[in-house]
């Protein structure tokens, strides 16, 4: 049907905002280009004709992200006096009052000064997010609430400004922002990151090569997690019960039999090859009461998380459902199963049980494997 220019017009017509929404530049260190990724996104939806400004961009003195911020409205700071001195903050009461559609704020993990309307910055932002804003804004990872004391003991430096990390649970995005260690040290050495005199003692400190790779791990690490929350939620929403094997997840079986950790051993080997994530799980039936065979069970899991496994305790019936819904919620791709060297009925049990695990769950690749040392 041809559409009128009125039905046109309407289409393409900014619609009226029913939700805020928090956009987040992640990055693994200072220099990478968080601050300039934002500001080059702002710059583009404006050309667009979005209603953007800044609410709060901090140069520290670099010439390219100053160009870039001075294309864009900027809602002037808050002053504020404490002990002496007078000090600039982001006003949030004027960015409501201005209402853009969208605003950009720098430093997520930034402490406001005493005398602010809030604490810490995130707070500012998702006062803004629930004033149906979207804002887009930056943090490192270091800055995490989860990983600083990581990043403190990798880097031996005290990481004093924090977020929580449910903050990034509100991010309806989150974008990496990243760059080579060696190229990272690279822009340093050319003064774009610290002032010139500044950047031997960092180079030898918190920008140390070693430094550099594990805080990127670590970023890339949050970054595929998001991604994981993400799918399963999408899965979750559209009824998707089947695992997708974008990323192998294995999941062993195993009891308090002493050789189950011949089994455990064996998945484990597995996920390293594949870079799987690996589950270890025990159902619970009642029947390991004894002593013996609770300390045999104890073993068997300090085994498994010794291993780097997730080891979770499941209950219910039996051990082939139970197996089987955990397999489904968790979208698990491989199934790992062991077995002893036994005849008639104890064999027939198991494999009536093997069947069951068939019957119930989605389709994923089962390796049946005997619980005897090579």
């Amino acid at each position: 049907m041809t559409k009128t220019p009125e039905q046109w017009l309407e289409e393409v017509s900014p619609k009226e905002r029913t939700e805020g929404v928090l956009k987040l530049f992640l990055g693994y260190a200072p220099g990478v280009g968080k601050t300039f990724s934002m500001l080059s996104e702002a710059i583009r939806r404006r050309s667009r004709g979005e209603d953007v400004i800044i609410g709060f961009v901090e140069t520290h003195g670099r010439k390219g992200i100053a160009d870039l911020a001075s294309q864009l409205e900027q809602v002037p700071r808050r002053k504020i006096e404490y002990k002496g001195t007078i000090f600039e903050e982001m006003d949030p009461d004027a960015i409501k009052a201005r209402n853009p559609r969208v605003v950009l704020v720098d430093e997520l993990a930034h402490t406001n000064i005493p005398g602010s309307t809030h604490r810490k910055r995130y707070e500012d932002v998702l006062d803004l997010v629930n004033a149906k804003m979207e804002v887009l804004s930056t943090v490192n990872v270091q800055h995490l609430e989860s990983i600083a004391p990581t990043v403190g003991a990798i880097t031996g430096i005290k990481i004093r400004e924090t977020v929580p990390d449910w903050v990034l649970e509100h991010a309806s995005e989150i974008v990496m922002v990243d760059l080579t260690p060696e190229a990272l040290q690279n822009r340093m050495k050319r003064g774009e990151v610290y002032r010139t005199e500044k950047v031997d003692q960092a180079l030898k400190n918190f920008f140390r090569r070693g430094n550099l790779i594990a805080l990127r791990e670590l970023a890339l690490r949050q970054v595929a997690e998001q991604v994981d929350r993400s799918l399963e939620t999408y899965m979750e929403q559209k009824d998707i019960h089947d695992p997708w094997p974008v990323r192998e997840r294995i999941a062993v079986c195993f009891s308090s039999n002493p050789r189950a950790q011949y089994l455990i051993a064996r998945a484990a080997r597995m996920a390293r090859r594949m870079d799987a994530e690996l589950y270890a799980l025990y159902v619970d039936l009642g029947h390991d009461t004894s002593e013996q065979d609770k300390n045999s069970l104890n073993a068997n899991i300090q085994f498994s998380e010794s291993l780097g496994a997730k080891v979770v305790k499941l209950t219910g019936k039996n051990v082939s459902s139970a197996t089987a819904e955990f397999v489904r919620d968790k979208h698990v791709t491989q199934v790992i199963f062991g077995r002893s060297a036994v005849e008639g009925w104890k064999k027939y049990l198991y494999m009536t049980a093997i069947h069951r695990f068939l019957r119930d769950a989605p389709a994923v690749d089962v390796h049946i494997v005997t619980q005897e040392a090579d």
